[in-house]
């Protein structure tokens, strides 16, 4: 009874503490309420920041953001990208979500799945995103599908240039401007000026440190003769610390934007990374990178500040997940989430508030390419069923399962619970969502090289289809195609985004979807070299790309329903048709 009340009255204090940083009017008009800014950077490891320990960089902006407000000492994520994206959108397991992959849209989220920016955006909040998206391109899986006004960045699981590459904004392709981070930070940067009088929720998906390991010279040149441990990719690893500091250089420049406008001590700023480090560098001892569900592919900062309701300097020692992050937000802002799907994720709010006696200890399960962990406040169960003592053995260099025999098998039950609740459930087996073009809330809809399948001759660019183009296109039997669905009947523009050189210009195309036609030809020449290398600073293994151009083909009339795309050659005149890139399709009627 004791702990009962007194439980009780911690979450009192806690109600009370929200409350008197969050109001709400009626209309649904809110006052008072903080401001959220997301930083979430891409292949970051734990070690990665000098707050850390990491002696290599300096990370003065993001180390400050610690100290001002609350750092996770065992904070948790997916050991790749697009897994991680989800729990922290929807506060739910991946798998649940329907994401079970990087690309070939098993890194999209669930239409039916309700996201961090619906909820936000529901409370009266202005929303935009910055950056790398990696859950779903195409409506209804599209940023501005999922409670984003703006989004601005491109959606694939990673891009080919980092220096003015083509983008989107609001589905519109656009062309970039400057160092890629430098020019989402901006963004962002406007954005608050803009929406300065009433609540922001930003949130910044970074694509640094993922490669290619491309970065300014005004970083890379403080790196470039730094002697790195024996053993290590030097200049991948020199290349992921010069990125680092350039994140934190635009971390400050969003801190500095908040103190000129006098938001800082209402605004809510968090910072976490995706996965572990995307190669062998110092990561505090930890066995496992990016991939891996070891502690070292799994761990992640995370720091949340918030002058005027948060403490400085708390640390949290608790572990706590990505799928955390959306009630707790919404909790500290005063939100209710009205979601008939249950969430994995719970609100960090007692931790926050020093009232952690009424926190239970949990049980965490990190999952990638069938192998899977668990992980409880001291231990971690690997992937092979051996245990580990976390506290005293974060290497996970010696195994303890005979010394704790009755652990390892509760802990190995959970890890067989997993496999036959989760992965015996959810995965790419049972994905029959088809790509949808022209959603009837989308005016815009991009089909990439990515989602296709080459037939015959054509090869894609690279292994890894997220920013791949095809080429080799040489007979009229050979064609690419689209497994789709079209969302509403009308009439199309088709832009297509392709290169060719001038001896084989005059081939003609013809883009099909069941007994819908258009035919057109390819008339100007446009023959790029390939690009990125020039700007590496260690060989990368996705594809270089082209500065491919963008032509009118004309109109297609479409008809609601699914059908296989086919975008084919009826006449070669030259040795190919083309290397394609991407189609943009655009409802005119």
């Amino acid at each position: 009874m004791k702990r009962l009340l007194i439980s009780i009255i911690c979450l009192l204090e806690v109600a009370i503490m929200k409350s008197s940083f969050a109001s709400t009017t009626l209309a649904g008009k809110t006052t008072d309420r903080p401001n959220i800014i997301v930083i979430l950077a891409d292949d970051q490891g734990w070690g990665d920041l000098s707050i850390n320990g990491n002696t290599a960089l300096h990370t003065p902006n993001i180390d400050n953001l610690a100290r001002s407000g609350v750092s996770f000492n065992r904070f948790f994520v997916s050991p790749v990208c697009s897994p991680t994206r989800a729990e922290f959108l929807t506060g739910r397991h991946h798998l649940r979500c329907g994401v079970y992959s990087t690309s070939a849209g098993g890194e999209r989220i669930n239409a039916d799945e309700k996201l961090i920016s619906e909820v936000f955006k529901r409370a009266g909040y202005r929303t935009a995103a910055f950056g790398k998206w990696h859950s779903g391109m195409q409506y209804p899986y599209h940023p501005n599908a999922r409670g984003f006004d703006e989004f601005y960045g491109f959606c694939s699981g990673h891009w080919g240039n980092y220096f003015s590459p083509m983008l989107e904004h609001n589905g519109q392709i656009t062309q970039g401007n400057g160092f890629i981070i430098d020019d989402f930070t901006e963004q962002a940067l406007n954005y608050i000026e803009k929406h300065k009088h009433e609540p922001f929720f930003i949130y910044l998906p970074f694509n640094t440190p993922h490669s290619p390991m491309q970065v300014p010279d005004r970083w890379w040149n403080k790196f470039e003769e730094v002697k790195i441990p024996k053993g290590n990719d030097d200049n991948h690893t020199r290349a992921a610390l010069a990125m680092c500091e350039n994140i934190d250089w635009n971390v400050g420049r969003l801190l500095a934007k908040l103190d000129e406008l006098k938001l800082a001590n209402n605004t809510i700023v968090v910072y976490f990374s995706d996965n572990g480090p995307n190669g062998n560098r110092w990561n505090g001892g930890m066995r496992g990178i990016k991939g891996s569900t070891d502690e070292g592919g799994v761990r992640s900062p995370l720091f949340i500040c918030w002058p005027a309701g948060i403490e400085a300097g708390t640390k949290i020692p608790q572990i706590c997940s990505a799928m955390d992050l959306m009630p707790t937000l919404a909790d500290m802002a005063g939100i209710k989430i009205a979601n008939n799907k249950p969430l994995d994720g719970i609100s960090l709010t007692p931790l926050l508030y020093e009232n952690d006696d009424i926190w239970e200890d949990r049980i965490l399960v990190q999952h990638w390419n069938n192998r899977l962990s668990v992980r409880t406040q001291q231990y971690r169960l690997d992937y092979s069923g051996n245990l580990y003592d976390m506290n005293n053995d974060p290497g996970q260099t010696k195994a303890i399962n005979n010394l704790k025999p009755e652990l390892t098998k509760t802990l190995q039950k959970t890890a067989d619970d997993f496999r036959k609740n989760m992965l015996e459930k959810f995965g790419k087996k049972f994905d029959k969502r088809p790509f949808v073009i022209g959603h009837p809330d989308a005016k815009h809809t991009q089909i990439p090289a990515r989602d296709g399948f080459e037939h015959g001759n054509i090869k894609r660019s690279n292994h890894y289809p997220n920013d791949s183009f095809f080429n080799n296109w040489t007979s009229i039997d050979d064609s690419i195609t689209w497994n789709c669905e079209i969302g509403k009947t009308g009439t199309y523009k088709v832009e297509l985004f392709y290169t060719c050189p001038t001896a084989d210009v005059g081939s003609t195309i013809e883009l099909s979807f069941n007994d819908n036609r258009l035919t057109a030809k390819i008339v100007e020449a446009h023959d790029p070299p390939l690009t990125g290398m020039e700007y590496d600073r260690f060989p990368r293994i996705e594809s270089y790309v082209k500065d491919f151009k963008q032509t009118t083909l004309g109109n297609i009339e479409l008809s609601k329903g699914r059908g296989t795309l086919i975008l084919k050659a009826l006449e070669i005149p030259g040795s190919q048709v083309m290397d394609f890139r991407l189609m943009l399709l655009t409802r005119i009627d």
